[in-house]
């Protein structure tokens, strides 16, 4: 999906959110439970952008018409690297409304655990704010 990953490469998170349906399911890398909303997946991927060290997509999978669409990333966070792969569906109209992450090595998903569980109370609370 070539706008999402220009919108992120850009550093753009209003752009990425409004690429964002409304009833978005964000399935973490680090977290079992999924989170629904298009305010909690923007915060979490607002928080991700500071997060990651020196991000960058090296590898997109699928039919650009299609709507499965797969971005293969490499990142630091905390002074691991990792690799991760950002696995997004698009609805009838053309916003995603499946997005799911995965990260290798392990050493990498506990860093970036740790990282974002440090600032999840922030992330939450943002959310909140802009789901009223």
């Amino acid at each position: 999906m070539r706008a999402f990953r220009e919108a992120v490469e850009a550093r753009d998170m209003a752009a990425v959110e409004a690429l964002l349906a409304e009833d978005v399911v964000f399935t973490s890398p680090v977290v079992f439970r999924p989170y629904t909303g298009r305010a909690i997946t923007a915060a979490i991927l607002r928080a991700v952008v500071e997060v990651f060290e020196d991000f960058r997509y090296v590898r997109e999978i699928g039919d650009p018409d299609g709507a499965e669409h797969a971005l293969v990333f490499r990142a630091g966070v905390g002074g691991r690297e990792l690799t991760g792969c950002d696995f997004l569906h698009v609805n009838e109209h053309g916003l995603i409304d499946e997005f799911m992450v995965m990260v290798r090595p392990l050493s990498g998903a506990q860093a970036l655990a740790e990282a974002m569980g440090a600032r999840f109370g922030e992330i939450t609370r943002e959310a909140g704010a802009r789901s009223v």
